[in-house]
């Protein structure tokens, strides 16, 4: 797993004819009008060819032609208005950034804003930025034969500087790339086991201190709605891990809690998923790798405050020792579970870790979790969704979304829910098997195991895989979370 970011160079002057001599691959970014390139290098030339395609700069998608200079370099163009949202701004710096890398990386990119204000040109070079450290980043790949692609080792930026050097969007982008790299894993690569050697290297790395859960010590606190996920497991290997970031400088401000699903496989258990259904189900885990990507974005962002990660890893088998239906166990909590559905795991092995999370008294706890397949009929895989015990949380959480370009929408949790999860033989019952909004009835039984009233948001993972990519980001698996949750701390506010 290699997480090391192309290096980034600025320089304020613009794009020339001569820098086209020395750039191979370039994005020109110009604002919107009648004369887009009228500055431009060899901009008779563009004029000219975007005429003959019959196309004009306003339609927010990119033209690619190749620049009459001694090196044909490729350019990549679009119009860039403040009308565009986050969400399309990064969709069209997607596509930018696909001209130059569809096929094969090259060394080095050229990024270049043309008459665009101070503003909108640090907005869509801070897209294009994002996009291209995405598509830089290669998943894991178990072909026999294929061509070994030359990295990308330099985004070279004309017409703009950021004082800051892109240091949140290259945290961002370490946080997604570990995100996705860890989801795309196949699942005999990510057993619960191996997922903690890889997460101990990144603890060496980063300086977090690490403890571990194991099954005993699970049984030990009364952890029964963990394990009855666990206890159909051929190996013993499944348990809680958690990570503690703590800043240099000592501090008494209480941690940012991020808490994620780990299920390295879900079978669904007894209740056994079909082929159709369980394939793909080793990104399963996809909320732990979004909780774990955001640590190390954080980490690298050198925050002052402290940050506790848990991570909840478990496989969901099926074997005569598997969790079944009407199964009544006890959660460390002391509330009693009645089991209604084995593939409904997701918020057994979250209830018991928010409960330990929350008992540590965090500022905030933010879990991320591909939970139910409701909130993917609810939004689609274009949105996830999102829950909150804090109502005045709601329009922040969508701003969050609207701003970084990770939509979310919002659901409520209303307690009138509460009484379809009323069990005759236990205190709750795990989820229903009626079709009733599953993803807020999830929201409803975690909420049960959120000790001291503790602020909490819950991100239904819907848009964690998506076809075709989605933003900046070129891949289905998308790591979606990293990048929302920067934006709801700082830009939102919701750490001041």
């Amino acid at each position: 797993m290699q997480l090391r970011n192309p290096k980034i160079t600025q320089d304020s002057r613009t794009l020339t004819a001569k820098s086209c001599e020395i750039e191979t691959n370039i994005i020109l970014l110009v604002a919107a009008g009648p004369a887009p390139f009228a500055h431009a290098p060899h901009g008779a030339a563009l004029v000219q060819r975007l005429a003959r395609a019959g196309r004009t700069l306003g339609d927010a998608k990119p033209f690619v032609i190749d620049l009459p200079s001694t090196m044909g370099s490729r350019l990549a163009t679009a119009a860039v208005t403040p009308a565009l949202s986050s969400f399309e701004l990064l969709t069209l710096a997607r596509q930018l950034v696909a001209a130059h890398t569809a096929h094969r990386l090259p060394k080095r990119l050229a990024i270049a804003c043309l008459g665009l204000a101070p503003a909108e040109a640090e907005r869509a070079c801070e897209a294009v930025v994002t996009a291209t450290l995405s598509a830089a980043f290669a998943l894991p790949d178990y072909k026999s034969h294929r061509e070994k692609s030359p990295r990308l080792e330099e985004i070279r930026i004309y017409g703009h500087r950021d004082p800051t050097g892109y240091r949140r969007s290259l945290a961002e982008a370490s946080g997604n790339n570990l995100a996705r790299w860890l989801t795309a894993l196949p699942p005999n690569e990510l057993t619960p086991g191996r997922y903690r050697r890889q997460v101990a290297q990144l603890a060496r790395r980063y300086g977090w201190t690490t403890t571990f859960l194991d099954q005993k010590k699970l049984r030990a606190r009364g952890a029964g709605a963990f394990l009855a996920v666990a206890q159909g497991s051929p190996e013993a290997d499944a348990g809680i891990v958690r990570l503690r970031y703590r800043p240099r400088r000592k501090t008494t401000k209480p941690p940012l809690a991020l808490v994620g699903k780990g299920i390295c496989f879900d079978t669904g258990g007894t209740n056994l998923k079909t082929a159709r259904h369980m394939h793909g189900m080793h990104e399963d885990m996809e909320g732990s790798a979004v909780a774990l990507g955001t640590l190390l974005a954080l980490t690298e962002l050198k925050v002052d405050f402290p940050v506790d990660c848990w991570l909840a890893l478990a496989q969901n088998h099926i074997g005569p020792k598997a969790y079944k239906q009407n199964d009544v166990v006890t959660a460390a909590n002391g509330t009693t579970i009645e089991v209604v559905h084995t593939d409904a795991e997701g918020r057994m092995v979250l209830a018991d870790t928010l409960y330990f999370a929350s008992q540590q008294r965090p500022r905030l706890i933010v879990d991320y979790a591909t939970l139910t397949g409701a909130c993917v009929g609810a939004l689609s895989t274009r949105l996830s969704g999102a829950l909150t015990n804090r109502v005045e949380f709601i329009p922040v959480l969508i701003a969050a979304g609207w701003a970084s370009g990770e939509r979310v929408w919002p659901f409520p949790l209303e307690t009138d829910f509460e009484k379809a999860l009323k069990s005759d033989v236990a205190d709750i019952k795990q989820c229903t098997l009626e079709s009733d909004a599953d993803h807020i009835l999830a929201a409803v039984f975690l909420r049960k195991f959120i000790a001291h009233d503790t602020p909490w948001v819950h991100i239904d993972l819907s848009a964690g895989n998506h076809k075709g990519g989605l933003a900046h980001i070129p891949t289905a698996i998308t790591g979606f979370g990293v990048r929302f949750t920067l934006n709801l701390l700082f830009d939102q506010q919701l750490w001041a």
